[in-house]
């Protein structure tokens, strides 16, 4: 049965008889985890814990990996204590840590007292790193080889003590003191004899990052080498974990979603059905902060009262710098900011991608300066069509500037070691208002005073 079908026949559990539920249970035994996980999401609160109830052993520890936290602790808080210590002692360490990182203190103490030694040590080692970083994200469980050993022997320890580790296409070979040599992939120990020695089919060249180093260069490391799991090593070039290839594609979308929020000025991880109080927390900050902005931009208009009264032509022109201009200037910062979030370019390249989106701006700017010239030549009265020359070469500038700044600006922060994605579209937008309502404004009173244009 599709899991739409199983969706379909849940109307209300309260009015299930046993048959019903063991049906339900027959149902969502044939589905794949992560669908039986988005099933009960979805599903009113006080339902969710009944129907997890109906899973399997097995399956419920799959199916429990996959819900959003919010729902993980809202089955902790339902549910026995000993299905729940049983479900988490069977999690992944990486995911046990991603869990207790969002529920409070004295649940992650309770639960980590619940968890047999070694768990408790590998998850207390885990979360004894900074938070997006290499060790924070990794799990201890990967498959470790001696350099002694032969390939059949490989593979028979493989088969007895690695098959439920979290990925076994690679093996690390390190010495006694877990210090890391080499690294044979699965398709290297099953293509090659018996009776070869390991460390002789292995590699040299390991690819590796360190417990400290950023998860967003985790991923570039493994987007760039193509590789389904890295190793981690501490100080000491100890392997003491690895990141796999879910945890990045996790990682991507985190980064990815940050970064479209703080460029769109939305605040922490706000989420598409998020409840309305916390879509109002998120944002109304951002909101408040933005019209601080604006107030400083319309202040720039303040002392130009007078020449608007004089050419009131200028009030239906002057919206296009707004728009026009924010736009250009988001759309550079956007692809610069994209540029450096997947290790496209670096700061060292600053020069060179100025000099491609002044080029570039240089056409663009060309074309928008022509758009303006008519449009205000068809708004102007005909003694005013003057100002259509003037908000046409504003535009142009308008346009320069706000390439140089959406390049620029992600640049220098980068450089400085800060998140690029700090320069938020509205504080762009905002700063190219200011800058060509006062070149406009400036040179259309210059006209009117000195040259005494008419209007």
């Amino acid at each position: 049965m599709l899991i739409q079908d199983v969706r379909n026949s849940v109307i209300n559990i309260a009015d299930f008889n046993q048959f019903k539920l063991n049906q339900l249970k027959l149902d969502l035994s044939h589905e794949l985890p992560v669908d039986v996980s988005e099933f009960i999401e979805d599903l009113p609160q006080q339902q969710r814990a009944i129907v997890f109830r109906l899973l399997n052993k097995s399956q419920a520890i799959e199916v429990f990996e996959y819900l959003p936290p919010e729902v993980q602790e809202e089955l902790i808080n339902s549910l026995h204590d000993v299905q729940i210590a049983q479900i988490v002692e069977a999690m992944s360490p990486d995911d046990r840590a991603e869990l207790f990182d969002e529920l409070p203190p004295k649940v992650v103490k309770r639960l980590l007292q619940e968890l047999s030694p070694e768990q408790r040590q590998a998850t207390s080692t885990i979360l004894g790193y900074p938070e997006g970083t290499a060790g924070r994200v990794m799990t201890t469980e990967y498959v470790r080889l001696q350099q002694g050993l032969t390939v059949e022997q490989a593979l028979d320890k493989i088969r007895r003590q690695d098959k439920d580790k979290e990925t076994i296409y690679y093996a690390y070979i390190t010495d006694d003191n877990r210090k890391l040599l080499r690294v044979v992939s699965l398709r290297q120990l099953i293509c090659s004899l018996p009776d070869v020695l390991v460390r002789d089919i292995a590699s040299e060249v390991v690819i590796k990052v360190n417990t400290e180093t950023p998860q967003e260069s985790v991923a570039q490391a493994m987007k760039r080498y193509d590789l389904i799991a890295i190793p981690v090593v501490d100080r000491e070039d100890r392997l003491v974990g690895i990141v796999t290839i879910d945890d990045v594609v996790d990682i991507l979308e985190e980064e990815a979603t940050e970064e479209i929020q703080k460029l769109a000025g939305v605040s922490g991880d706000e989420e598409a059905l998020s409840p309305p109080m916390v879509t109002l927390r998120k944002r109304l900050p951002w909101l408040l902060a933005i019209m601080g902005l604006y107030i400083g931009a319309s202040s720039s208009i303040a002392p130009f009262q007078s020449v608007i009264s004089q050419v009131p032509v200028l009030a239906v022109i002057m919206p296009l710098f707004s728009n026009t201009g924010g736009t250009v200037g988001v759309q550079a910062l956007t692809v610069t900011i994209r540029g450096l979030g997947v290790g496209e370019v670096t700061p060292k390249d600053t020069l060179k991608i100025l000099r491609k989106e002044l080029t570039a701006g240089a056409g663009t700017a060309t074309a928008l300066c022509i758009a303006m010239i008519c449009l205000s030549m068809i708004w102007a009265a005909p003694q005013e069509r003057w100002v259509a020359f003037v908000a046409g070469a504003v535009m142009a500038i308008n346009t320069i500037v706000a390439v140089t700044l959406g390049t620029f600006l992600p640049m220098v922060l980068k450089r400085l070691r800060l998140d690029p994605a700090l320069v938020c579209g509205p504080l762009v937008t905002t700063t190219l208002d200011a800058v060509g309502f006062v070149i406009f404004l400036t040179m259309v009173s210059t006209a009117l005073n000195v040259f005494h244009l008419p209007h």
